[in-house]
């Protein structure tokens, strides 16, 4: 992620950038957005000493919450993750510091330990302070993790959810992660445990028959061990399967395929219809709703003929 303008920091420069962080400034004037004299009226206080959780959603900033927006402009300090888009980053007031905490799959990274000691520390110092997370900070964001260190720690924290990959990604793709005609349930789990491999614990052959919608996170590397998995669990071989990365932002790239190619064959020659392939970050889905895609599709706007004479707005003209 390239650096913005303003301040920018690493866990190594922490305790020196403290002693420069200039007292708090308690007339901030929020950016005009979504409404310039509505300004948070109504919305929680942001107290000195405190630390909001608060999920970014899946990537495109038209879906961060008002509550998230709020927070952006009344902190001191945003730690923020690797999957949080540079756009909601700008929308932090130009004297906020922002410091990258973000954890990659297989890239050097800070450890969970030492980031929930960083929010401590901030919060003690009497720093408004924001961990901002892709997705939501309770899905498979380790937000609990970090919440349970805030307590332990007599730190006051408030969890503002997002929008879920699981949820908005699959929106973004045209696939609704349920439908009264394919589905009553959906499972959502992850694709790898702490140890960077498929999670033991699960149970794959009530999976595969007990749960018509399954969404897998973090689960690219080893999807086709898991799509094993669940053919041997009794899971049809035909079932639909896409994989959507870098969900909701204009470089979406969607892959459609099945359970059995990718339990035979894997990732191997799978592409989009510009010849794209799945990249990292992806969410994927597996079930009936895939197919719904092929009606359903509509972003990203300029890709989809059907959305001819519609502008970033949204729908112009009537509908019959």
């Amino acid at each position: 992620m390239s650096q913005s303008p303003r301040s920018h920091v690493n866990r190594c420069e922490s305790k020196a950038i403290l002693s420069q962080i200039p007292p708090h400034d308690t007339e901030k004037t929020p950016l005009p957005w979504p409404d310039a004299e509505w300004g948070g009226k109504g919305l929680p206080c942001f107290a000195p000493g405190t630390v909001w959780l608060t999920g970014a959603g899946p990537g495109d900033p038209g879906l961060l919450t008002i509550l998230a927006w709020h927070g952006l402009q009344q902190a001191d300090h945003v730690v923020y993750d690797a999957l949080v888009d540079e756009r909601i980053l700008h929308l932090c007031p130009p004297h906020t510091i922002l410091e990258f905490a973000g954890k990659r799959g297989g890239r050097p990274s800070p450890r969970q330990a030492d980031i929930s000691e960083r929010l401590i520390a901030l919060a003690r110092d009497g720093r408004r302070v924001l961990r901002l997370k892709g997705g939501d900070p309770f899905v498979f964001g380790r937000g609990g993790e970090e919440a349970l260190a805030l307590a332990r720690a007599g730190i006051a924290f408030r969890v503002v959810p997002g929008v879920t990959a699981g949820i908005g990604g699959l929106a973004y793709a045209g696939i609704p992660v349920t439908h009264r005609d394919t589905n009553c349930s959906v499972t959502f789990l992850t694709g790898h445990n702490t140890n960077g491999v498929v999670p033991d614990g699960i149970n794959w052959a009530a999976l595969a028959k007990g749960s018509e919608v399954i969404v897998a996170y973090m689960a690219l590397k080893h999807l086709p061990t898991i799509a094993r998995h669940l053919r041997e669990g009794g899971r049809d071989a035909a079932d639909a399967v896409a994989i959507i990365s870098h969900a909701t932002l204009p470089d979406q790239i969607v892959v459609e395929t099945t359970l059995e190619r990718l339990a035979e064959q894997g990732l191997l020659g799978l592409v989009d219809e510009r010849g794209l392939p799945p990249a990292p970050p992806a969410i994927i889905v597996i079930g009936e709703v895939v197919k719904l895609r092929h009606v359903l599709a509509w972003y990203p706007q300029d890709r989809e003929p059907g959305l001819a004479g519609c502008n970033q707005m949204g729908v112009t003209g009537s509908v019959a």
